[in-house]
């Protein structure tokens, strides 16, 4: 008996470090726990697991932002997963902007995975403000925020349109725009964030609500990523948004092995549907987004792009 109970539990022993050995644990880097993003990676982590049926487990971890995503890809061991806009990345592999004095021959080794959804200006204004275009805004008050991207991107825009000095911009949390706009404190307000976002869709359903195009010879002053809201996005909404966007990408590093890079890959596209069905900015993320990785693909993503037919450019490679 006593031999029976030592070889089981030998077996049992056994079986576990199988197990453990069989289970593989990423680290994810989001963002605020208050954003979308972190969201995103609470979803991300449970399609990882359901569809590895528990071999490949996600920790979110909260972020402060972009830029520290990226300098901790320098310094994090294994199986480290990370969000950023991949401009950050190119800025970080030539020692420029805000990497100038933090540069890391390790950033080279970063390597894309898949994207998720950009973050896409919104320039909302009340259905009866009397505003149809960016020229309209003159003389109207409108909130962008402060200290956020959209805020920076919003304030950039007026300028770049020739508005600055001639919009008065509310000092109103963004926070509190909807409710502002619904009591006519404020003509508009200016978010950035994947669409569709909750606060428009709060905005379009409880108020009424007009989201401004860009044009072509707009975007280009820009120097963003072109992005088109379809129509029915938004209640009310009945012809197509054309904005800007900033592209948002899930990064490992060499350190990550292939067959977990397309594990992940693979598991990423594969649930992607799902995923929608219960967040609607997943619909926005399709192939085409591939375009807007600069830099290279991680070698086991690489593998399931080529398998499903995805466009990859050589300078991906």
């Amino acid at each position: 008996m006593k031999l029976l109970t030592t070889c089981v539990a030998a077996a049992a022993l056994i079986g576990f470090s199988f197990a453990a050995q069989a289970e593989t644990r990423v680290t994810y880097k989001s963002a605020k726990t208050s954003s979308s993003y972190y969201q995103m990676a609470v979803q991300i982590a449970e399609a990882m697991k359901e569809a590895s049926n528990g071999d490949i487990i996600v920790t979110v971890e909260e972020s402060q932002g972009s830029v520290q995503n990226v300098m901790e890809a320098a310094v994090r061991p294994g199986n480290y997963v990370f969000t950023t806009p991949p401009v950050l990345v190119k800025l970080a592999k030539d020692g420029k902007a805000m990497f100038e004095k933090r540069a890391n021959p390790k950033f080279g080794e970063i390597r894309a995975l898949f994207p998720i959804p950009s973050l896409t200006m919104h320039f909302v204004v009340g259905e009866d403000a009397g505003i149809e275009s960016f020229a309209d805004l003159k003389g109207k008050k409108i909130l962008i925020g402060k200290g956020s991207f959209g805020a920076k991107e919003g304030a950039k825009y007026l300028k770049l349109f020739g508005l600055e000095g001639q919009v008065e911009l509310a000092d109103v949390e963004l926070s509190n725009a909807v409710p502002a706009l619904k009591n006519g404190q404020i003509d508009g307000f200016v978010t950035a964030g994947s669409y569709p976002a909750p606060n428009v869709i709060e905005a379009a359903a409880g108020t009424g609500v007009n989201v401004l195009s860009l044009s072509d010879e707009q975007i280009a002053k820009t120097k963003r990523t072109k992005l088109v809201i379809p129509a029915g996005t938004y209640a009310g909404q009945e012809a197509d948004i054309t904005t800007t966007s900033l592209p948002v990408v899930a990064y490992a590093t060499t350190q990550m092995d292939d067959e977990t890079a397309y594990a992940m890959t693979k598991n990423f596209w594969d649930h992607k549907a799902k995923m929608g069905k219960g967040a609607a900015w997943w619909d926005g993320v399709n192939a085409d987004l591939l375009s807007n990785i600069s830099g290279k693909i991680h070698p086991g993503a690489l593998n399931f792009y080529e398998e499903a037919g995805f466009p990859v450019s050589d300078s991906q490679r």
